[in-house]
């Protein structure tokens, strides 16, 4: 049980997600009197003074051997949510395959003396954790991976509801986990990992 770990996952949260409009360039055609007289022009954003809605975090975790991205979206980011994504990255692999997850120093991803849980629990589950040092995020290759969600899937956006934008990120999630190699992501990663 105590070995080196055979899989490693890079984990992070990604948010909070607002449902406010997201400036930038956007993929429509600009239309209207000056570029495209047969074309409507593009709706203009909402002024979003009031947020009803609340905010909502992504989980995500990248599977460095495969290359994969797997993520789900909670209203909260606490330890309980945090145990519950390492508790469904476990079920990706046998029990006898040792995981590490890496991931940095959140509260919720530690275990403090009034709360065992994830120590216990990684324990428990053959699941190494390793935590980045403090402000040093970017040692963690998932951070890179999150530029890709917010130029495809939020740049130039404006949700109304986070149904909406939740399944615009799950879309891109398969995409890319279909898509690994394409050439414009992986420019935009590369362009996160120099930054």
């Amino acid at each position: 049980m105590d070995g080196e770990p055979e899989v490693v996952f890079c984990m992070h949260e990604f948010g909070p997600l607002n449902l406010v409009p997201n400036p930038s360039r956007q993929w429509a055609e600009r239309g209207g009197k000056l570029e495209d007289p047969a074309r409507e022009p593009r709706r203009r954003r909402r002024a979003t003074y009031n947020r009803y809605g609340g905010v909502r975090h992504l989980f995500a975790a990248l599977d460095l051997a495969r290359d994969k991205l797997y993520g789900y979206i909670k209203p909260i980011k606490k330890r309980t949510q945090f145990l519950e994504f390492c508790r469904y990255l476990r079920t990706l692999y046998p029990a006898q395959v040792r995981i590490a997850v890496v991931c940095d120093n959140f509260s919720p991803h530690l275990t403090t003396r009034k709360c065992r849980r994830v120590g216990d629990r990684a324990t428990a589950s053959n699941v190494e954790i390793a935590y980045t040092p403090t402000n040093s995020a970017r040692l963690n290759r998932i951070e890179a991976q999150f530029a890709a969600p917010r130029y495809f899937t939020l740049d130039g956006t404006d949700h109304t509801t986070h149904k909406e934008q939740g399944s615009m990120i799950r879309r891109y999630v398969i995409w890319r986990n279909r898509h690994a190699d394409d050439q414009h992501l992986q420019e935009v990663v590369d362009r996160a990992n120099v930054a």
